[in-house]
């Protein structure tokens, strides 16, 4: 019986997978077939040395490295899934963001995969296939004044990009898609959760209810597994998505609630 879902034979590339979601779609890659690199800053303990990068990407330096070593230990990628992303921004709206802060949200959410995308994309026309996912996020279109307005710009930006680039390589046999996620439970978002919960001395429960309640309700009633979103990423990747580019996935529970 033929596999449903494989991905064997495939190079890939995950930017930030060694935590959260980008560490299982990493796991699910390899558990399909898949050769995998990924990267971040640090090196946890554990990971293979040949299949992880130790670089900061939010520098051209940092994405420098990470090319080389892909062309050097893969030989190049077939596919790329561009999960870095996150902000440490101040809250307060608008005018808690100094010149500061927006550089770096944009360093973080954007330029990378500009970056990455530049160099590794030739090596894919060349061939005539691979696949480019950008995980961009339900901020995009549901900003928080509060807190997520850089965050939310930088995603929106990423997302425009997304687009331009799928119109422009898929006639050259590489699409380019996009994931929302909204909020996800990783190891951070449990923390986070943890410390409202006794702030406002409740527990564990009550402190994911005060989140979602700040999204404006989940209609599921939860966030998002990381295992979950690497399950449609990794769709996306694969030969049974063929004729899929151009277009936004979005992982939120129902969290958006506009059509």
């Amino acid at each position: 019986m033929t596999d449903f879902l494989t991905l064997k034979g495939k190079r890939a590339l995950v930017t930030s997978g060694t935590k959260g979601a980008g560490a299982a779609t990493v796991a699910l890659f390899r558990e399909l077939g898949a050769q995998v690199m990924t990267v971040a800053r640090h090196q946890p303990e554990g990971i293979n040395d040949e299949a992880f990068v130790a670089a900061d990407l939010c520098t051209l330096e940092g994405c420098e490295k990470l090319v080389n070593a892909v062309q050097e230990r893969l030989g190049g990628v077939d596919i790329i899934v561009h999960m870095l992303g996150g902000s440490s921004a101040p809250a307060g709206g608008y005018a808690a963001l100094e010149e500061e802060h927006w550089q770096q949200e944009l360093a973080l959410n954007l330029l990378p995969a500009v970056r990455l995308d530049r160099a590794l994309l030739p090596g894919m026309t060349a061939r005539g296939n691979g696949v480019i996912i950008h995980v961009s996020s339900i901020q995009r279109i549901l900003p928080l004044p509060e807190a997520t307005t850089a965050y939310a710009a930088a995603k929106a930006a990423l997302s425009a990009y997304s687009k331009s680039l799928s119109k422009e390589v898929a006639p050259k046999g590489v699409r380019v898609l996009r994931v929302a996620p909204g909020w996800i439970e990783t190891e951070a978002s449990v923390r986070f959760a943890e410390r409202l919960a006794s702030e406002a001395g409740t527990d564990y429960e009550g402190g994911k209810k005060i989140i979602m309640d700040s999204l404006g309700g989940i209609p599921l009633g939860r966030p998002a597994k990381p295992e979950e979103v690497a399950n449609l990423i990794a769709f996306l990747a694969s030969e049974r998505a063929a004729a899929i580019t151009g277009t936004e996935y979005i992982i939120d529970g129902g969290t958006v609630p506009t059509v």
